[in-house]
Parts: C-alpha cells; sequence; structure tokens
C-alpha cells in the first residue's frame, strides 16, 4: 500500500520530524519571530531588558513545556495585561527611560502574581478540569477568542501607520506565499513576509535615500556580539530592599492576574481549537496555568516581563498547520541564543514598526476566526436567547470599555482589562443564564481521530477496510 503524500499547508501535522530537521528549524524561526514584536514591545514600554526578556522568554517555555508534557504548541511572550501595573509602580523617568530603582519591586509584584496561578492550579487538580469548564463553554471561550484577537487589531493599525506602504508590502508578502506558495514555503509566509518587506525598506530607503523607509543600522554596529543578559541590580534578589514598598507592589499588581488567568483560558482554547485537541482535560488546565505561572514568577524574579501564552504563535500554527510542539522548542532555544548576543537583539529592534503591524493584520486576524470556528464547530445556537445575548455582552464589553475598569478596594486601586471585564461577565451570565444541556466532557472532546494526521501511517485511506 503506497504511502499518501503530505500536502504540506494544507493537511494538520503533529509529528514535525517528518517534514526533516532543516525545515523544522525554518519553522522554529518563523516562530521566534512572531513572537519578537509583541515580546519586545513590553520591554520597551516599561524599561525592562531586551535580553532579559528573550531569556525568559525561552526558558519560560521549555518550563511550560516540561509541565505540559510536551504535548502543548504553545509560546511563552511578554504579557501585555501588566504594563499598567509595571507603570503603577515603577513610572517612567522624565525622558522616557525606565525606572531602574523601582522596577525590581513591580517584578516582585508580578512574581506574587504568578504564584496566584499556581494556587488555582491547585483547586482545579482537586474539584476536577470538567467542573470548572462549565463556566468556560464554547457561548463563553469563542467569543473571548474573538475578542483576543479583534482588541489586538487596533494595535496592528497603528503599527501600519508608521509606513502603510512597508506595512502594505508585508501584508501582501504574507498572503502571496501563503495562498500560492508550494511545499516549505507555504508554511513559512511569516518569516518569509519579514524578510522580504525588511530587504524592501533597506533597497528603498538606505538604497535609494527614501527616509520613511530607511533603517538606522548605527545601534547594530555598535553593539557587541556576546553579552550577559542579566542584570543582579534589576533582580528581585539584588534591587528590593523597601519592605513597604515592596508591599504596595504586591497589592497593586497581583490582583491583575485575575485578567491574566481568563485569558490563558481563552488562549489555550484557542489552541486547542487550532490543533483539533483537547488540550484542557489532556494535559490538563491545571497543568497548563502551573506552567505559565510559574514562568512568570520565575522570569519576573530576574527582572523579565511576565510570560503568556502567545496569540501571534497561535496564528502561525493556523497558518503553517504545523502543531508539532518540539517547532515551538526550537524557538525557544534560538530565543535563549540570541539573548546573549546584543547584536541580535538590536538587529531586531531594527525591524521597521509598520512590518510588524503588517504581518499582524494576518495574524490577530486568524485569532478571531479561530473563535467564529470554535462557536461554530461546537454548534452553539444563536436561535436561543441566553446565547446570543451572552456573547453580545463579551463582544461589547471587550471591545466597548477602552482601557478597562478602575476602582479602589481600601486604599488599594485596581485595574481590571477590557478582555477581563468581558471574561467575567460572560461567566456571570453563564451562570445566571446556565446551559442545562450542556456537557463539558463532550463539548471540549476534540475529534483526533478524523482530524489529525499521523505522519506514519497510510492516512490517505480513511476506510473500515483499512482499520481491518
Amino acid at each position: 500500500m503506497a504511502k499518501s503524500k503530505i500536502k504540506i499547508g494544507k493537511d494538520g501535522i503533529y509529528d514535525a520530524r517528518q517534514l526533516g530537521t532543516p525545515k523544522m528549524i525554518v519553522l522554529g524561526f518563523q516562530h521566534m519571530f512572531a513572537m519578537f514584536g509583541a515580546t519586545v514591545t513590553v520591554p520597551l514600554l516599561t524599561g525592562l531588558s531586551i535580553s532579559t526578556t528573550l531569556l525568559f522568554a525561552g526558558l519560560g517555555t521549555l518550563l511550560f513545556h516540561l509541565l505540559t508534557k510536551f504535548k502543548v504548541p504553545a509560546f511563552l511572550g511578554s504579557s501585555f495585561a501588566f504594563i499598567g501595573g509595571y507603570l503603577a509602580v515603577a513610572p517612567l523617568n522624565e525622558d522616557g527611560t525606565g525606572n531602574k530603582e523601582l522596577l525590581p519591586y513591580a517584578c516582585l509584584g508580578v512574581a506574587c502574581a504568578g504564584l496566584i496561578y499556581v494556587i488555582v492550579a491547585a483547586c482545579i487538580r482537586a474539584v476536577g478540569v470538567n467542573k470548572v469548564m462549565k463556566l468556560f463553554p464554547p457561548v463563553v471561550t469563542g467569543p473571548i477568542i474573538m475578542a483576543i484577537g479583534l482588541g489586538l487589531a487596533p494595535s496592528a493599525v497603528n503599527n501600519c501607520k508608521n509606513n502603510w506602504w512597508l506595512a502594505l508590502i508585508a501584508l501582501g508578502l504574507v498572503i502571496i506565499f501563503n495562498i500560492f506558495g508550494k511545499g516549505m514555503i507555504k508554511i513559512i509566509p511569516i518569516l518569509l513576509g519579514i524578510v522580504g518587506s525588511y530587504l524592501v525598506a533597506v533597497i528603498v530607503g538606505n538604497g535609494f535615500g527614501v527616509e520613511s523607509f530607511a533603517i538606522d543600522f548605527s545601534l547594530i554596529k555598535s553593539a557587541p556580539w556576546i553579552g550577559n543578559p542579566i542584570e543582579w541590580s534589576s533582580t528581585v534578589f539584588g534591587g528590593v530592599h523597601d519592605k513597604s514598598i515592596a508591599i504596595s507592589a504586591i497589592i497593586t499588581i497581583v490582583p491583575i492576574a485575575i485578567a491574566t488567568m481568563m485569558e490563558h483560558i481563552g488562549d489555550i482554547s484557542a489552541i486547542s481549537a487550532t490543533c483539533n485537541k483537547n488540550y484542557i482535560n489532556d494535559p490538563g488546565l491545571n497543568k497548563t496555568l502551573l506552567g505559565d505561572g510559574l514562568a512568570t514568577s520565575i522570569a519576573s524574579l530576574f527582572g523579565a516581563p511576565a510570560n503568556t501564552t502567545y496569540g501571534e504563535n497561535t496564528g502561525v500554527l493556523a497558518l503553517s498547520k504545523v502543531y508539532d510542539p518540539r517547532v515551538i522548542r526550537i524557538a525557544a532555544y534560538f530565543a535563549i541564543f540570541f539573548s546573549l548576543s546584543p547584536k541580535f537583539a538590536a538587529l531586531i529592534e531594527s525591524i521597521p514598526i509598520a512590518v510588524v503591524g503588517g504581518i499582524s493584520f494576518v495574524l490577530y486576524g486568524m485569532i478571531s476566526a479561530i473563535g467564529v470556528r470554535n462557536v461554530v464547530e461546537a454548534k452553539v445556537d444563536f436561535s436561543k436567547a441566553r446565547n446570543t445575548i451572552i456573547a453580545a455582552v463579551i463582544l461589547v464589553v471587550a471591545l466597548g470599555v477602552t482601557g478597562g475598569i478602575t476602582f479602589n478596594v481600601g486604599s488599594t486601586t485596581i485595574n481590571l482589562s477590557a478582555l477581563a471585564c468581558a471574561s467575567i461577565a460572560g461567566i456571570v451570565l453563564n451562570l445566571i443564564f446556565p446551559e442545562k444541556d450542556f456537557d463539558p466532557e463532550q463539548a471540549f472532546k476534540a475529534d483526533s481521530e478524523s482530524k489529525q494526521i499521523n505522519l506514519k501511517s497510510d492516512y490517505g485511506k480513511q476506510t473500515a477496510e483499512d482499520a481491518e
């Protein structure tokens, strides 16, 4: 019986080893590029170190994979949800630089927030994931996933505004490579889009003198090849000395964990929907939360931003259809390797923000599309008023509550992001108007036998005779 040919970019690939090591390396490189733009944005906005950020994004991802039994193809990058917390505890200096004295205290607060994940993970293990997931039926998680992508859309547009022509070139290249590409080209459209648009910027800007396209190479030239990614004075161990400031930072930042855990569940649901696997049950939401929380705590202790599962990489999974976690771990190794090189960090920083915006157009849109697919495949009945109301409220709150909601509990100011508010609203409405026929085990059960591709088998003939 002849083996069917692998249809790269069309069939879901769960074992990338069948593609060969060189292709796996290229795919891993693509994932690193996909996360890079957003991951380095957090340290740029807060004053944290880019090299430290890259190091613990890689280490955090590897820890997450270890704790989730190497099953979940998730990359952990910098979380945007904690930016408000960082700036509240350690506001930027007048010249826009990071407050190096107070940042370690903010990191301490984030490290404690990560421990909340650990506590919740223990609770899930104790009561069972199905009881917890009754709070998150598809009518709740689907719109939340949509909101994750749609909520990121303004940032993509704002990035594109820096140079719409360059952004459209990046977007056009991704579309062309993904739709018309063959073989390996079809599954690395993001990487090719970045490289191609970067070359265009160099040729047009630096070659022909069009200033809006030009790239400044001065920082690349001056940066050393090898450097220490960790500065001891910027860590919690070396930078926290005032107990009162530390306590205040913890009280200010820990409540943000409510929002980030909601986002985590949405991201894991999105990855599950993309890969046609039920990661909520296997390896389990308790393990994914544990991995995310510990990665966040460890990263923060050493002066890196909080970690979170990355929607950008989920978008890459959806585009490439290569769902093997090994590819994600290769991206993590790249992140660790390049964190040791300030010159590489400078090179990546030189990528025009418009290029990142053009790429994000596709990635963020794919996330929203996954949310739609989640609702469709779960056969959510929108003829029922309760389903329509829940979905409508989630989307309106997530997209309409600009800046989230801020309130005081005693002397403590708490800020909930728009997505957290939407998630809470959806959960509350689902509890008030429960779906009597909802079975979490069935709703989140992936039809893996019909959708997965076993590359070692003759999967081209899925008949009863073959099974016999």
